[in-house]
């Protein structure tokens, strides 16, 4: 497994993609609502503001600010 290093910054500004392992579905498209029901639960636990999100059949790209002093984006 690859050592990655990641930057880690209280109160920043990330960039995420997400990839579903099967490539050819459309899950992601197809149950929207609970995608969105998903966030709206996380957000609730562990805030975070939404700059950009783009949701496509099979993985989707998401920008999102901390709060200030909080850099636990992987927990979300």
């Amino acid at each position: 497994m690859p050592n990655y290093r990641r930057f880690r910054v209280p109160g920043g500004t990330y960039f995420f993609t997400v990839n579903l392992l099967e490539r050819k579905g459309d899950l992601l498209v197809r149950h929207i609502d609970n995608l969105r029901e998903a966030v709206r639960l996380t957000k609730h636990k562990r805030p975070f503001h939404i700059d950009a999100w783009v949701v496509l059949p099979d993985h989707m790209h998401t920008v999102w600010t901390l709060p200030p002093g909080d850099d636990d984006y992987s927990n979300r």
